[in-house]
């Protein structure tokens, strides 16, 4: 006897109604009776007793046209077989089924977007892989998968054809056949309902952008879902820091043209009015701490309510009760709206909770890194109050060491206690040995080329050891130098160098052969002294040997200046440079700062055979304005003399001219000039002043490292008594060379895989008579 059930029926008729219709007409088919034995047949990859736990009969049961029903649609909904029949040959119950096949691949052909690897991981998540039992539907399943990942990306003309390949042993390979197509592209963006801020206004808040002439490389006008809803987001954040706290935004609609190379998107927003604050207070349990907490609210009544001010607000009192010990403190702000007056009560509601300590500080990931290395960073301390501000502080010094990819700090709770915590301090380490090679081009300096080798982090101990060597038109170095930045356990660092330099004249107007050569040799001893986050006192001396070698091929136009200073000093001078300074750094960033200041003031004293003595101040500061823009200011200021009877050395002269101090003019072209060779001698006392406005690159608003400014520079380099300062006669008169120049013009900037790239066009504003000028100017990598 056979009872059997095609596979259209198994895949289209629910379960339930399958046993409910094979039970009827299974009752005179059988009379009941007990199983003896059970036996499948047709299995190749499934275990038997994977079919017999689907079976609702054992050995021993009795058997009726209810559990036959029963059985078939157990079997059929375990979705490893794809036809089930059972058979009863005496007291034996028979089960037949034929497998479904498995995958043994999954292979995509044609895909240059995503990585395979990550594509499959992304099937697997539906269901689909290789081992997994292959389904026609979960098949469809797979292809929509797919086509999400590529519509997520903005490649709405993917087609995906999916290939079938029969195998061996009941298996089959599956091919994906992608054709990925063109990316659509973000033709327009549409607000709908906004009355209080412009289309542009809102447009500026966004990351999606429409096709620009930058969006070739910042990459904001390709549609991506993720981007969408993060600008959801930046939309209610700008309307909710204005006050509209009843405003609301519909999800975007995203249109496609039908050749789906242009996506359309519309926000539909539904404003409200905005809120003014008329109370704000604070509730909870303040520990008695009112008097310390009213200061730091943000929030003032009268005011516009922000939503960014309170979140603000909320943070500054979290932060403060983490620095009491306070460590899982939640501060909840609760507005209260009165739609009449269109205002709003504000209060802060605190829960503390309870108090904690540090327990354990555990070090973790740093295979190479000594542990000792990472905790002399540490600023909180084990068995001492959690303090929320010294484990911010930790983690930064931890990252700032450079020696790792990634630094997390993270708080666990003691299990079994309310007061204690655990600090883990989890590192990946990166390689901190480098092999650099480099080429730079300047329009002073021509071509550069460096190359070194550096450690960072030496044995794991925090050790630097380095070696530099650098060529230009005009220079040449060899520099190999020690750190150690603990060399005492106050954080006391200390350097020692060695170095080679090698200079010739900057190249002018009037030569093109170098009037002398001066070789430098020397050590340094430097010490760094913290005293604060964000200053450090440092001092130290250095010991430099110079030899002055003057073009005697050419006795009419060698250098007066340098002969002077042969005929004064000699051509080998020694000089032991005693140096001791102060900064202070409180920048947002190294390469692209729009914030903060950086202070430096220093001062060096020559002995022995050089006896000068030379003052160095510089001040930089940036002020945000608005998202986008930055003012900076940059202030420099050298002042050299000597304590002897002798001239001040020409051979330390400072130079102006050019990107870096003032643009338009050649560089280092300011100040006195050489009356024999015309050669720029620079000079003992130097200021510059600089005024930038960074502004973002069109269709590039998100990318800080590419932007262009607007500036304004001035300078002066002049000498002692107003040495050479002349107009160094009719050959080569220069009007009032040690007076003031000023310039303006507009540049761009870029942090470049090559290397910071800085591109100027300025204009000299009152340029002298006999002034060197170069209205364009650039520098790609790092200069000497």
């Amino acid at each position: 006897m056979s009872l059997r059930r095609s596979n259209f029926f198994a895949k289209r008729i629910l379960p339930a109604l399958l046993a409910a219709a094979l039970a009827p007409g299974l009752s005179h088919a059988f009379e009941p009776f007990v199983v003896r034995d059970i036996r499948v047949e047709g299995i190749q990859r499934v275990d038997a007793g994977a079919v017999f736990s689907h079976l609702p009969v054992r050995v021993g049961d009795q058997f009726s046209d209810d559990k036959a029903g029963e059985a078939i649609q157990r079997l059929y909904s375990s979705g490893f077989f794809s036809d089930v029949s059972l058979e009863i040959d005496g007291d034996v119950l028979v089960v037949n089924v034929v497998e479904r096949p498995t995958i043994a691949s999954v292979t995509f052909n044609g895909m240059r977007d995503f990585d395979s690897a990550a594509l499959s991981k992304s099937l697997a998540q539906v269901g689909f892989g290789p081992g997994r039992v292959f389904d026609r539907s979960m098949l469809e399943r797979a292809e929509f998968e797919l086509k999400q990942q590529y519509l997520a990306k903005g490649k709405y003309g993917v087609e995906i054809t999916p290939t079938i390949t029969p195998l061996p042993r009941n298996r089959v390979g599956v091919s994906f056949e992608i054709f990925e197509g063109d990316l659509a592209k973000i033709k327009e963006i549409r607000f709908v309902g906004n009355e209080a801020f412009s289309q542009g206004t809102l447009e500026n808040q966004l990351e999606l952008t429409t096709s620009g002439m930058m969006t070739w490389y910042t990459g904001t006008d390709k549609y991506s879902r993720e981007k969408l809803e993060g600008d959801v987001e930046r939309i209610r954040s700008y309307y909710l820091d204005r006050g509209y706290l009843e405003f609301s935004a519909e999800p975007p609609q995203v249109t496609i043209s039908p050749d789906r190379k242009d996506i359309h998107i519309t926000f539909t927003l539904h404003e409200g009015k905005p809120y003014s604050i008329r109370k704000v207070g604070l509730a909870g349990e303040l520990l008695g701490l009112e008097d310390k907490l009213q200061p730091l609210l943000g929030v003032k009544e009268g005011e516009t309510f922000s939503a960014e001010k309170t979140n603000d607000t909320a943070k500054a009192i979290t932060d403060y009760l983490g620095s009491l010990g306070y460590a899982f403190a939640n501060v909840n702000p609760n507005p209260v709206l009165d739609s009449d007056t269109q205002e709003a009560d504000l209060t802060f509601y605190v829960d503390p909770g309870n108090r904690v300590y540090v327990r354990r500080i555990q070090i973790g990931g740093n295979v190479r890194t000594r542990d000792e290395v990472i905790r002399r960073e540490m600023r909180q301390n084990e068995a001492a109050w959690y303090d929320s501000n010294s484990i911010r502080a930790s983690r930064d010094r931890v990252d700032r060491l450079g020696y790792f990819n990634e630094v997390n700090v993270t708080t666990a709770p003691v299990p079994g206690s309310t007061d204690q915590i655990d600090v883990n301090v989890d590192v990946k380490e990166k390689p901190t040995g480098m092999i650099n090679l480099g080429v730079g081009y300047g329009s002073t300096d021509k071509v550069m080329l460096s190359a070194g080798i550096s450690q960072d982090n030496i044995f794991g101990s925090g050790h630097t050891l380095s070696l530099q060597v650098n060529t230009s038109k005009t220079n040449r170095a060899a520099i190999l130098s020690h750190t150690d930045p603990y060399w005492t356990l106050d954080g006391i660092s200390k350097t020692t160098s060695l170095y080679y330099r090698r200079t010739k004249p900057y190249e002018n107007s009037y030569t093109d052969y170098s009037t002398y050569h001066l070789t430098a040799i020397g050590g340094g001893l430097n010490f760094g002294v913290p005293i604060s986050e964000y200053d450090r006192i440092f001092t130290g001396f250095n010991f430099e040997r110079n030899t002055l070698e003057l073009n005697e091929d050419n006795p009419s136009g060698v250098s007066k200046a340098y002969k002077d200073y042969v005929d004064e000093y000699g051509k080998t001078t020694n000089s032991v440079v005693f140096n001791v300074g102060w900064s202070k750094d409180t920048r947002d960033s190294a390469l692209a700062p729009t914030k903060g200041s950086y202070t430096r003031l220093s001062a060096d004293i020559s002995t022995m055979d050089l006896k000068y003595y030379m003052f160095s101040a510089q001040q930089q500061y940036y002020m945000p304005m608005g998202r986008s823009f930055t003012l900076a200011f940059n202030a420099m200021a050298d002042w050299g003399k000597t304590y002897g009877s002798k001239n001040f050395p020409i051979i330390k002269n400072l130079y102006a001219g050019g990107i870096g101090s003032v643009r338009g003019y050649d560089g280092a072209s300011l100040g006195p000039r050489d009356p024999n060779s015309g050669d720029y001698l620079g000079g003992s006392r130097r200021l510059v002043g600089n005024v930038q406005l960074y502004l973002p690159f069109p269709g590039a608003s998100r990318d800080r490292t590419l932007r262009w400014f607007l500036f304004a520079d001035a300078g002066q380099v002049s000498t002692e008594d107003k040495q050479y300062c002349y107009d160094g006669g009719t050959q080569y008169h220069v009007e009032d060379p040690c007076g003031w120049r000023y310039s303006a013009g507009i540049g761009l900037s870029w942090q470049s895989p090559l290397g910071p790239l800085q591109l100027s066009f300025g204009r000299a504003l009152n340029a002298k008579d006999g002034d060197d000028k170069q209205a364009f100017q650039f520098q790609i990598g790092t200069a000497f």
